[in-house]
C-alpha cells in the first residue's frame, strides 16, 4: 500500500511520532511545530496502516473548534466520511457519554446543562434562601469552589473541612446546590466529566466495553487536562489501551482554572514504556522571536527541555517600548500602525492585542482620530445574549418544566404580574418540601397559598408552558424556536 502521502509533508521528528510502535506516546510539541498535522496524520496512519477501526479511536482536542479542523483535515487525506470517529472535547465526549447512558449515570433522559451564567443565577438563589450575606459568601466565588472540587473529583462528602467556618459553609452551600441540580435534573459542566468519570468507576461492565472499543486514545493540549481529565484518561485507557499525547510543557496556561503541568511528567511515570518525541522545528516564527522565547523558557523550572528552531530567516529584530501611560502606549502603537499603512500594506493584516478589554476604549479613540478603520474582535458570545437565554429557557422549560434555573429566568419575562413576593414563596414552598420550583408552584395553587392576583398569573403561566409543549410537541426544533419567540412577543419586546 502506498502511504507516501501521509508521510511526506512530515519532517523527521514528525514522521518519528506518526509512524510509532504500538504503545503509548508523549509528543513534546513546541509553539508552531505542527502538532495537528502530527495528530491528524497519526489518525489517519492508524486507521489505513494499522487498519485500526475508525470506530476504535478516541481523539480529544480542548475547543469544538479544533475538533472540527480534526475531522475535517482527517477526511481530506483519507478521503472517507469522518462521521464514525469518536472526535471532541472532553465535556462533549462525557456529554455524549451520559445522554447514551443517562439511565446508568443516575440522571432524567431530558437532563439540561447549566451554563456558568445560570449556575451563578442558582447558587445566587441558593445563598439568599439560607439566609447568608451575599456579600459575605458571593456566588462567583461559590461557584468557583464547587467547580474547583469537581475537578479534583471531589463530591461535598468528600471534603475535608474539619469544621472550619469558611470551608464547611462552602460544603454546605455545594452540598445545598448539588441537591438542587439532582432535582431538577440539571448538570453544570464540571458535573459532565466528573459524572462520567462516576459512570465508569460505578459501572465495571460499562467500562470494560469502552475498554474493549476504544482501543486507541489521541489527546490534544495535554498541558491543559486537570485531575478528573487525566483520571478519566487513565481509566478508559485501563491495561490495553494505547495513549498518544500531544502537549507542550512550556505552553501551560491554565493553571488558573484547574490545569495541571505536571500531568505531562506523570504520564511517563503512570503509563509503561512511553516513547517521547520532540518536535523542535517551528514553522510559524521569524529566528529572532524563537531566539527571544527561547532564552525566556530556559528559566521556567521542571521543564522537560526543547529548543526551538526554523530554517527560515531571522527577521526583524524585536522592538520594545515603554510608555510613560496609557495614553502614550496607545498613541505609539497607533503611529506604528499608521507607518505600516504608509507604507501600502492593509489595515486587515495588522492587529493590536491588549491584557483586558478595558483597554480596548483608548485604542479606538486614537484609532478614529487617525481615520484608521478597525474591528473589535471579542465581546459577548451569542448564545451568552439575555435574550437569546430567554428564548433559550422557554425550550428547556417545554423539554423538562423541573428546570429550576430556566423557569426563574422567564417565569416574569415578559411581565405577567409574578413578582419577587410570589417567587420568594414558590422557592419557600421548594425548600421546604424538597421540591422543584414548577413542583412547588403547582403545590402552592393547590393549597391556595397565593393571593388571587399572583394565583392567577402563576397557573396562566403553568398552563402556557403546558399549551407550547402540547401544542408544539410534533414540531421541527426550528419551528419551535420562531414559535417561542412570536408567541412569546420577545421580538417586540426587546425592539423596545
Amino acid at each position: 500500500m502506498d502511504v507516501s502521502h501521509l508521510l511526506e509533508e512530515l519532517n523527521e521528528a514528525q514522521r518519528e511520532a506518526v509512524t510509532a510502535r504500538d504503545g503509548h506516546v508523549l509528543v513534546l510539541a513546541g509553539a508552531g511545530s505542527g502538532k495537528t498535522r502530527v495528530l491528524v496524520h497519526r489518525l489517519a496512519w492508524l486507521i489505513q496502516v494499522d487498519h485500526v477501526s475508525p470506530l476504535g479511536i478516541l481523539a480529544v482536542t480542548f475547543t469544538n473548534k479544533a475538533a472540527g479542523e480534526m475531522r475535517e483535515r482527517t477526511g481530506k487525506l483519507l478521503q472517507v466520511s469522518t462521521r464514525p470517529l469518536w472526535i471532541g472535547t472532553f465535556h462533549g465526549i462525557a456529554h455524549r457519554l451520559l445522554r447514551m447512558h443517562w439511565k446508568e449515570a443516575g440522571l432524567p433522559e431530558q437532563f439540561q446543562i447549566l451554563d456558568s451564567e445560570d449556575q451563578q443565577r442558582l447558587l445566587r438563589r441558593i445563598i439568599r434562601d439560607e439566609g447568608m450575606d451575599e456579600a459575605h459568601w458571593p456566588a462567583r466565588q461559590a461557584q468557583w469552589f464547587i467547580n474547583a472540587r469537581k475537578d479534583e473529583g471531589e463530591r461535598p462528602q468528600h471534603i475535608e473541612h474539619l469544621d472550619h467556618p469558611v470551608t464547611s459553609t462552602w460544603v454546605h452551600i455545594y452540598q445545598r446546590y448539588q441537591d438542587y441540580c439532582n432535582r431538577g435534573g440539571l448538570v453544570d459542566f464540571a458535573e459532565l466529566l466528573l459524572r462520567a468519570h462516576e459512570l465508569w468507576l460505578e459501572q465495571p461492565a460499562l467500562l470494560d466495553h469502552y475498554r474493549k472499543r476504544l482501543r486507541h486514545l489521541l489527546i490534544d493540549e495535554f498541558q491543559d487536562t486537570n485531575s478528573i481529565q487525566y483520571a478519566w484518561i487513565r481509566m478508559l485507557a485501563g491495561t490495553t489501551g494505547r495513549v498518544f499525547v500531544v502537549g507542550d510543557d512550556d505552553q501551560s496556561i491554565y493553571g488558573w482554572r484547574g490545569a495541571k503541568v505536571e500531568n505531562v511528567q506523570l504520564f511517563g511515570k503512570d503509563f509503561p514504556d512511553v516513547l517521547t518525541v520532540r518536535l523542535e522545528q517551528n514553522y510559524r516564527s521569524t529566528g529572532n522571536i524563537l531566539d527571544a522565547a527561547n532564552s525566556l523558557i530556559a528559566h521556567n523550572q521542571s521543564r522537560m527541555g526543547k529548543n526551538l528552531w526554523t530554517a527560515g530567516e531571522k527577521g526583524q529584530l524585536i522592538q520594545l517600548y515603554t510608555a510613560f501611560n496609557e495614553q502614550d502606549e496607545a498613541r505609539f502603537i497607533v503611529d506604528q500602525v499608521t507607518q505600516w499603512l504608509d507604507s501600502g500594506r492593509r489595515a486587515d493584516h495588522c492587529a493590536i492585542l491588549y491584557r483586558t478589554t478595558a483597554q480596548s476604549r483608548l485604542f479606538e479613540e486614537y484609532l478614529l482620530r487617525e481615520n484608521i478603520p478597525y474591528r473589535v474582535y471579542g465581546g459577548q458570545r451569542f448564545f451568552e445574549r439575555t435574550e437569546v437565554k430567554d428564548a433559550l429557557a422557554y425550550l428547556r422549560l417545554m423539554l423538562n418544566p423541573n428546570d429550576d434555573a430556566a423557569l426563574e429566568r422567564v417565569i416574569n419575562k415578559p411581565a405577567r404580574a409574578i413578582g419577587e413576593k410570589t417567587v420568594s414563596m414558590i422557592r419557600l414552598q421548594a425548600r421546604e418540601s424538597g421540591l422543584t420550583l414548577w413542583q412547588a408552584a403547582n403545590e402552592c395553587i393547590s393549597q391556595g397559598k397565593f393571593a388571587t392576583r399572583a394565583g392567577t398569573a402563576v397557573s396562566a403561566f403553568i398552563r402556557l408552558i403546558e399549551g407550547m409543549r402540547e401544542r408544539m410537541q410534533d414540531w421541527t426544533l426550528g419551528n419551535k424556536m420562531q414559535g417561542v419567540i412570536y408567541d412569546r412577543n420577545m421580538a417586540a419586546q426587546y425592539e423596545k
